[in-house]
């Protein structure tokens, strides 16, 4: 690099501040300058902390800050709040930034460009979708306004929230906790769409035992608002469900307007197209983190999926190849894990469905265990499944539901699947074994040899 050239972020959440701190750390302030915009209030945050904040097991929503602005500043990042990035010229290699404050414009130059603007989230589209008392749950804001208005004024009320995957389930236990009668409306014949329907089934058997109301294979088709113009109600096909407060867990996809608008190739799975490099279509441009696909390691396809995970590890691979480094990003094997009150989930690879329209053949077996030794009293209950390819054995995926230690027994598996264990090699894994923690063949392995088995 010779010169000082000036590296723009869009976005100040993981992968575009994992990016600018990894550029600085390579390259000093008087060889880069780097500026970050980002248009919310919070830098470097926490998003899947959000549900326990609203359910009190956090009090100060700072918690879920990582890194403030001042910090990033400090370490001589130009970090500009509440600014967002409305238009980019690639031509003359400017960005408009709207100042969300004062309401003014600027254009502001740039030698090389980030996209780290994240996923925006789904919303239905009908009447009264912004009416009062509903609540999406992304930003650290929209945490603080679900606790501290209507939770606080509506506590021991009904909640409904739309939608059953991980966020959905998520907010639907810290409503639950904080006292309220909580519905859950999903579209899809079970929860957790990620699951097969067998797990997914599961998951419903679990969320009905600790209290809560799921109505699956239902739509929502409006909301109804009272005089002041707050929700008072969920009109579904089938009835109207009283609510104080609705929860919007549809889940996200990626934000590319911008980056389309602007002539950058999108995939097509939605999200910014880039190389292993993290490179775009456009010399010099850069993405990372919740707006662009990924490479999935088993399907071989392009993928989106929302983790900061993924976001962290893509932003330290744009920021050392944007500053003469050499990096790559290996791709995502789809593993992810949530609770639901006592209720452990995890799943890693590809479930049936996946496997199928990837064209493979495939085994699944699936197994019932404890998580541990079963001469303890109350050892909690496991399910495990596992997929294996029926040509080669090799391990496609793993789904996981249970009590306390089941879900972290994911990991185990997303290893072996990521460097494509067969299933007949992973049941001679030497794990650990003790009983309080395992029965003395773990339930990974004890499901790992009825596939091999089936094999």
């Amino acid at each position: 690099m010779s010169g000082r050239e000036r590296l723009l972020i869009i976005g100040g959440d993981a992968a575009g501040m994992s990016a600018a701190a990894q550029a600085r750390r390579r390259a000093p302030a008087e060889k880069l300058e780097i500026v970050a915009f980002e248009k919310g209030d919070f830098t470097s945050y926490g998003a899947c902390g959000l549900p326990y904040y609203v359910a009190g097991r956090i009090d100060d929503p700072e918690e879920l800050v990582s890194r403030s602005a001042e910090q990033h500043r400090a370490n001589g990042i130009d970090v500009r709040m509440r600014h967002e990035v409305v238009a980019v010229d690639l031509d003359e290699c400017v960005v408009r930034v709207r100042d969300l404050e004062a309401g003014s414009e600027e254009v502001e130059p740039f030698d090389q460009l980030v996209f780290a603007n994240g996923a925006e989230p789904i919303r239905p589209q009908f009447p009264d979708v912004d009416a009062e008392g509903v609540h999406g749950i992304q930003t650290i804001g929209d945490g603080i306004a679900l606790r501290e208005h209507d939770v606080s004024e509506h506590l021991g009320d009904r909640a409904v929230v739309v939608g059953g995957g991980y966020i959905g389930l998520e907010m639907a236990e810290a409503m639950h906790e904080r006292g309220m009668s909580v519905t859950v409306v999903e579209a899809s014949r079970q929860p957790m769409s990620t699951l097969d329907e067998d797990m997914g089934a599961l998951v419903a058997e679990a969320i009905r035992k600790i209290g809560l109301e799921l109505q699956t294979e239902t739509r929502v088709q409006a909301f109804d608002t009272d005089d002041h113009g707050h929700v008072r109600a969920v009109v579904t096909e089938h009835e109207t469900i009283p609510a104080d407060i609705v929860v919007l867990g549809i889940g996200v996809r990626p934000s590319v307007g911008v980056a389309r608008d602007a002539g950058v190739e999108i995939g097509p799975s939605g999200g910014v197209k880039t190389d292993r490099r993290m490179a775009t279509s456009v010399p010099g441009v850069w993405a990372a983190g919740d707006c662009v696909e990924v490479f999935h390691r088993v399907s071989r396809r392009p993928v989106t999926i929302a983790l900061g995970t993924h976001a962290n590890k893509q932003g330290r691979v744009v920021g050392e190849n944007a500053t003469a480094g050499y990096a790559t990003f290996a791709g995502v094997i789809g593993t992810a894990i949530t609770k639901v009150c006592a209720y452990e989930i995890g799943r890693t690879g590809l479930n049936e469905k996946e496997a199928r329209e990837a064209g493979f053949e495939f085994v699944a077996a699936t197994i019932e265990s404890t998580t541990r030794a079963h001469y303890f009293q109350g050892s909690p209950e496991i399910t495990v499944k596992v997929l294996a390819e029926k040509r080669s054995g090799r391990l496609l995926g793993a789904q996981i539901i249970g009590r306390e230690g089941a879900a972290k027994r994911i990991d185990v598996m997303a290893a072996a699947i990521w460097d494509e264990m067969a299933a007949d090699e992973f049941v001679e894994l030497d794990l650990g074994y003790a009983p309080p923690f395992s029965p003395v063949w773990d339930p990974t392995l004890i499901a790992a040899r009825k596939a091999a088995s089936m094999l």
